[in-house]
């Protein structure tokens, strides 16, 4: 039954719900049927792609009636990069799922009482709230199914985004709505002045070509970095492009450059060279200042990160005695940013890079109760660290999207500290964690925290108190 229910299309199906992972949901028949770009209300039929016993994956190919909570999408490149993929959905529904995104999830996982979650925190900017953007150059843009049909020849170089599920299509950005300030100007720039002097843009499949990746970092202080990653060590078109830059934005911050002549992006094991200004921008929280470097670790929506961090502090009531460990800390952001109002503030994480950049923001707000250890969680969290440390009063724990590990959970509950803060990039590994921890810890209060408008993505910070 399944098989004969491919490609096959369904008519005028109502959009009932959105689910986990923005998927939005209607029924055939009594199956779930989970559709891409549409809206609860609408009236669709859909095409189904993959069918399987308990549920089917559908495309929508026809929209009867459009529903009252769809607004006009921004981007004209909305439904083909693969990001914003919410713009169709007004903003207050969009929170509103969000927050019942992380209701079913304790439900469904948790399983352990919990308070009524509170009202989401939305952004108040739902547009140009990144701090951070990757683009890519490619030699093989992507071409819509329009321009394919037309027989015309177009450019095929491209500065963008990848395609959902195909590492070597590119679709070319003209107008990003996710970064401001200079953003848009430095990518249009970059992209026109290499097609002008014809400088090799990357080619995926060959791996090679000059112009490999593009970085643009912004600061709430209005400092730039941009980073240019080249694929091939040419040092006079290095030279032409990275000139180019200093000359057309002398606003740059931080104007750096990697030759990266791997088989990926990645280049936290890459030397950077400094072109022009520094190699770091400032970011400001309160009276706090955060050096970020090329390879440091931010999160993406600065004026969301202040909410949510102030959550976290508000959560953890501190009065001035107390110790915190700050699991999974990052570059520090938390420790940092409650070390004031706390005795002393231990943080661990994995990347030592980031632990340095963590002990140097420390050094620069002139804070003197922190300290700061590189390595595996689940390896450092052990007895011998607790003998060698003072038993915590508070643990905030930010951890990856997987969660915890299961050895790090065990250790919070031989720990017993009075509170743990728990705040979460996913609710589904956060309610497991939170399960896992019931044994000995009742949940007090649930805030979810909106990072990213226009998206499903939605971030969370749990209480938790030791049972009495």
């Amino acid at each position: 039954m399944s098989r004969k229910m491919k490609n096959k299309v369904l008519e005028n199906l109502t959009i009932e719900r959105i689910a986990s992972e923005g998927k939005s949901v209607a029924h055939y028949n009594g199956k779930v049927v989970f559709v891409q770009q549409v809206a609860p209300g609408d009236v669709v039929d859909v095409r189904v792609r993959k069918a399987k016993s308990s549920f089917m994956e559908a495309d929508a190919i026809k929209i009867h009636e459009y529903s009252k909570d769809r607004v006009e999408p921004f981007c004209k490149h909305f439904g083909v990069c693969g990001g914003c993929k919410w713009q169709h959905i007004n903003y207050d529904l969009q929170l509103s799922y969000k927050r019942q995104q992380v209701i079913d999830q304790f439900e469904r996982i948790a399983k352990t009482p919990i308070p009524e979650v509170m009202p989401i925190i939305g952004s108040q900017e739902t547009q140009y709230y990144r701090n951070k953007m990757d683009f890519t150059f490619s030699n093989n843009r992507w071409l819509t199914r329009e321009e394919i049909d037309s027989g015309e020849t177009f450019e095929r170089n491209a500065l963008g985004f990848h395609i959902p599920k195909r590492f070597d299509k590119i679709v070319d950005i003209e107008h990003c709505y996710l970064q401001g300030n200079l953003s848009n100007d430095v990518r249009n720039a970059l992209r026109d002045f290499a097609l002008k002097n014809n400088i090799s843009f990357f080619d995926m499949i060959q791996q090679n070509g000059v112009l490999r990746n593009l970085i643009i970092r912004t600061s709430s202080t209005g400092e730039i970095m941009v980073i240019v990653q080249f694929g091939e060590d040419q040092p006079e078109e290095i030279q032409k492009v990275m000139q180019f830059l200093a000359d057309t934005f002398p606003n740059i911050t931080s104007l750096l450059y990697i030759i990266n002549l791997k088989k990926n992006e990645t280049f936290h094991d890459q030397d950077i060279h400094v072109f022009q200004g520094r190699d770091y921008i400032i970011e400001g929280m309160e009276d706090l200042e955060f050096r970020i470097g090329p390879k440091s670790f931010y999160q993406t929506n600065s004026e969301q990160a202040y909410q949510l961090y102030k959550v976290a502090r508000e959560f953890a009531e501190l009065k001035g005695d107390e110790v915190v460990y700050d699991l999974y800390t990052g570059t520090g952001t938390i420790a940092n940013f409650v070390a004031k109002k706390a005795k002393q503030v231990i943080g661990i994480e994995y990347v030592e890079e980031a632990i340095e950049d963590a002990k140097l923001n420390s050094k620069i707000n002139k804070l003197d109760n922190t300290l700061f250890y590189a390595g595996d969680m689940k390896d450092i969290l052990n007895d011998d660290f607790i003998q060698k440390h003072q038993q915590p009063d508070v643990i905030i724990t930010d951890p990856p999207r997987a969660g915890m590990h299961e050895d790090v959970v065990n250790m919070l509950l031989k720990l017993e500290a009075p509170k743990i803060v728990y705040v979460s990039c996913n609710p589904a590994t956060q309610a497991r964690d939170v399960a896992l921890l019931g044994e000995k810890y009742q949940v007090d209060k649930v805030q979810p925290v909106d990072m990213f408008p226009q998206t499903y993505h939605v971030e969370n910070v749990v209480l938790l108190t030791l049972n009495s």
